[in-house]
C-alpha cells in the first residue's frame, strides 16, 4: 500500500495529498480499463473521452498543475511536497495527465515559465497550463550519442530576421498526440564556440512548414498512443528570431540542465509509486495461489522477494526525498550529486521489484492482464531517459573525489 505522509509537510500539502489520493483511488483507478478500451477503439491517436473527463474533474477539484511553484503559475508546493504527489502518479499512471502533471509538458512549462518571453508565455505557457494543448521536447538525435548533449548536430542558422532549423530528432515524447502544438528544439548556433556554449533552444510551432513526423517509435512493442514518441525531420524550418529564441544564443545547454533537475525527481518518485503497486500486486497474487500443496506466500523465496522489495522501496524513497529537500534548501546545483544518485537508484530498484512481481504472476505477468509488463517497459527506458546510468555514475564519482580532495 502507498505510505501515508511521513515528513513534516505543511497543512496545505497534507490536505492536497489526501484529496489527490482520494481522486486517484475513487476515479482514476476505475478508469484504467476504460482508457485502454477507448485507445483501442478506432483511431488510437485521438484523445480519449475518459481522460478528458478526468481532467475536467481534477481541475474542478483544484488538483491541477501541482508541480510548479506559485511564482511560476503553479500550486506553490516544494519539491519535497510534490515528491509525495509524484509517487501517487506512478502508482496510478493516468493521474499525471489527469492533473496536467505529465512529461514532457511539465518540463516544457518550466522552461516557458523560467526562460520564456512574455509573448511566449502568452502564446504557449497559458494554453499548456490550461491543458488545452500539449508539447514535445526535441533534443535527442539518432545519429549521435545524445547522452552527451554537446554532441548534438542539428543546425540553427541565422538568416536575416529568421532562424533556419535543420536536423533529425527522435524520442520526442508527445509529438504523436494531435494536441501537440509546439516543440522546444535544441540545436547548434555556433559550432566554433566553447563546448557548452554552442547550443541554443528555439520554440518551433508544430505547424511550421518543413516539419515531418517520420514515424512513431515503439517502446518494447508499446506505442503509447495517443501520446507517442516520434522521430521528426526538420528541413529548412524557418522561425522568426523575435519570440522564438529562449534565453539567448549559446544558452541551450544551460536551459537543459535547469529543465532536467526537477524532472529527475518526478521520474524517480513515479518509479517508487510503480514499485509500490508491483509489490501490492505480488503480495495479493502469492496469497491467492497454491503450488505443491501450500500458498506461494508460505515459500521462502517468495518471502525473500517481498522483504527485499519493501527494503529497497523505502531506501529509494528516503534518498529521493532527501534530494528533493536539498533542492528546496540549498538549490539544484548543490544537490546535483543526490539527484544523480536517485536517477541511478530508483529506476533500477523499480525494475527489480517489477521483475519479482512478474515472476510471482507467472504467465499473467508478461501479458496485458496486469500493468506489470507495460510498467517494466516504461521503467527500463528511464535508465536511459534524462541521461543514462553511466553518465550519472561518473558524475557521482567525480563529485565524491572532489570532496575528498578538498578535505
Amino acid at each position: 500500500m502507498l505510505p501515508e505522509l511521513s515528513f513534516q509537510f505543511r497543512d496545505q500539502a497534507k490536505e492536497t495529498y489526501a484529496r489527490l489520493r482520494e481522486f486517484a483511488e475513487q476515479r482514476v483507478a476505475p478508469a484504467e480499463e476504460v482508457f485502454e478500451a477507448q485507445v483501442d477503439e478506432g483511431d488510437r491517436w485521438q484523445p480519449t473521452a475518459i481522460m478528458e473527463e478526468l481532467k475536467r474533474e481534477a481541475k474542478a477539484r483544484g488538483l491541477w498543475n501541482l508541480f510548479l511553484p506559485e511564482s511560476e503559475h503553479g500550486a506553490g508546493f516544494t519539491n519535497l511536497e510534490y515528491s509525495a504527489f509524484a509517487e501517487l502518479t506512478g502508482y496510478y499512471p493516468l493521474l499525471s495527465e489527469a492533473t496536467n502533471c505529465s512529461a514532457p509538458d511539465t518540463g516544457n512549462m518550466e522552461v516557458f515559465a523560467r526562460y520564456g518571453t512574455p509573448a511566449m508565455q502568452e502564446r504557449w505557457l497559458k494554453p499548456l497550463l490550461a491543458g488545452h494543448i500539449r508539447s514535445a521536447f526535441c533534443m535527442t538525435e539518432p545519429d549521435v550519442a545524445s547522452s552527451d548533449a554537446t554532441n548534438i548536430q542539428s543546425h540553427i542558422q541565422s538568416d536575416g530576421d529568421d532562424y533556419v532549423v535543420n536536423g533529425t530528432k527522435w524520442w520526442s515524447s508527445g509529438a504523436g498526440d494531435p494536441r501537440c502544438k509546439v516543440f522546444i528544439f535544441m540545436g547548434k548556433t555556433d559550432p566554433s564556440a566553447a563546448r557548452h556554449l554552442q547550443q541554443s533552444m528555439l520554440v518551433v510551432p508544430r505547424d511550421t512548414p518543413g516539419i515531418t513526423i517520420k514515424r512513431v517509435l515503439k517502446v518494447f512493442g508499446y506505442d503509447h498512443a495517443p501520446h507517442g514518441h516520434a522521430e521528426i525531420e526538420f528541413k529548412n524550418v524557418r522561425v522568426p528570431k523575435v519570440d522564438s529564441l529562449l534565453l539567448g544564443e549559446g544558452r541551450g545547454f544551460e536551459i537543459a540542465q535547469g529543465r532536467l533537475g526537477p524532472g529527475r525527481i518526478h521520474h524517480c518518485m513515479r518509479s517508487i509509486g510503480v514499485a509500490e503497486r508491483a509489490l501490492d500486486l505480488m503480495c495479493r497474487r502469492v496469497e491467492q495461489r497454491v503450488a505443491f500443496g501450500k500458498k506461494l506466500s508460505e515459500m521462502g523465496t517468495i518471502r525473500q522477494d517481498i522483504a527485499l522489495s519493501r527494503i529497497e522501496i523505502d531506501q529509494a524513497r528516503l534518498l529521493t526525498m532527501r534530494a528533493a529537500y536539498m533542492m528546496d534548501t540549498v538549490g539544484n546545483k548543490q544537490a546535483r550529486q543526490e539527484i544523480a544518485a536517485i536517477k541511478v537508484l530508483a529506476p533500477s530498484m523499480s525494475l527489480r521489484v517489477l521483475d519479482r512481481a512478474i515472476q510471482a504472476h507467472g504467465g499473467m505477468g508478461v501479458c496485458q492482464d496486469t500493468f506489470l509488463a507495460a510498467a517494466w517497459a516504461n521503467q527500463r527506458t528511464l535508465r536511459l531517459a534524462d541521461g543514462p546510468d553511466e553518465v550519472h555514475i561518473d558524475q557521482i564519482a567525480r563529485l565524491e573525489l572532489a570532496k575528498q580532495r578538498r578535505s
